[in-house]
């Protein structure tokens, strides 16, 4: 089994990465983890519930390398593990309970923490908030039938246990998790002072026109540079219906025009869309008119959505802001829409992004 830090060393002098110091500290916490693990189960041993290791919580501000870590941790794993979004697994967790429910259990988290546990001995959980009070009802039950089975889990997020659900409906009732996660998981703060994620984009055109091989060339080469060219199986369920984003890593989301703005999707969808991700990458924006309104209306929501959340909007499309909606009913709507497009491509727009 090669150790992680090694491996680490080894993509530093290959010149994918640059040594860290916070970056290694948490590093060093996870080959112990890896370690302990791989040596348990080359005893047969591992994962009683007797286990003083429970799991790790690494916490840390934008950018700072948190996926990147828990990716290389679960890649070098020996035993059954489980590497997903938090908000996808929460998800997955509410569909399951439906289906436990309807028929008939009449313990349904049980039965849903007790598939995991049979299938998974690691679980590592990217990008954990708590924004949803359906989650924030769960989620400490859940966590303590995962632990008490013999789960590790190791998560990520942008905060500190404590601001987890901050401000959120009915607080008190979701306190007891933050008690369990402080007590059970080991809390790891990636003290970075580089933003990685920001590091690629700084400078960089975010708009690529017109659509020729050039501008795809350019949008495949940022989408690899961000994404690590890596492609993670992620989907949403809005009002029972499943969204499958087809390119998604770590935060960043890749569509063409058509995938987003082509089907009958509606302000919820893009809302979902967006707060799921801290990069949208859209491709192929055609020339807008007459031919193709209700896709530019769909189109004029989503930009709408991607400028109040804030986040990097990275596109490929026929032509500049100024030039896409020419002709038309909601050719005056569309200058608001030019504008947040041409705002969203400035270097100080882009400076201040969230990109975790």
């Amino acid at each position: 089994m090669k150790k992680l830090t090694d491996i680490y060393d080894k993509m530093i002098s290959e010149g994918s990465l640059k040594d860290d110091p916070g970056q290694r500290t948490v590093l060093e916490e996870l080959e112990k983890v890896n370690h302990a693990i791989s040596k348990r189960k080359a005893k047969s041993l591992f994962f009683k519930k007797t286990d003083n290791f429970k799991g790790i919580y690494i916490w840390g501000g934008v950018g700072c390398g948190k996926s990147m870590l828990m990716d290389l941790f679960v890649k070098n794993l020996l035993v059954s593990n489980r590497r997903v979004h938090f908000h996808a697994f929460m998800q997955e967790i509410h569909l399951s309970l439906h289906k436990a429910r309807s028929s008939g259990s009449k313990d349904p988290l049980a039965v849903v923490a007790n598939k995991v546990i049979k299938n998974f001995k690691v679980l590592a959980l990217d990008e954990m908030q708590i924004k949803d009070i359906t989650d924030a009802m769960i989620v400490g039950r859940l966590f303590t039938l995962l632990l008490n089975g013999g789960v590790k889990i190791v998560t990520t997020s942008n905060r500190i246990p404590l601001d987890l659900y901050k401000n959120g409906l009915n607080r008190q009732l979701f306190l007891p998790f933050i008690y369990l996660i402080e007590e059970q998981l080991n809390i790891l703060n990636l003290a970075s002072k580089i933003d990685y994620r920001k590091n690629k984009l700084r400078g960089a055109p975010v708009y690529f026109t017109p659509l020729d091989i050039n501008s795809k060339n350019k949008l495949d080469n940022l989408w690899k540079d961000l994404s690590g060219n890596e492609n993670q199986d992620f989907h949403l369920v809005i009002n029972k219906r499943k969204i499958k984003i087809p390119f998604y890593s770590n935060g960043v989301a890749k569509f063409t025009f058509f995938e987003l703005c082509g089907e009958n999707r509606g302000p919820a969808d893009f809302l979902a869309i967006v707060d799921s991700v801290r990069v949208l990458v859209v491709e192929n924006i055609p020339q807008l008119g007459r031919s193709n309104f209700n896709e530019a209306k769909r189109f004029v929501i989503l930009i709408d959505t991607v400028y109040e959340a804030g986040i990097t909007f990275i596109c490929s499309a026929a032509a500049e802001p100024e030039y896409l909606y020419l002709e038309g009913e909601g050719v005056f709507e569309f200058e608001r829409t030019v504008s947040r497009l041409n705002e969203m491509q400035s270097e100080s727009w882009n400076k201040g992004r969230n990109l975790s």
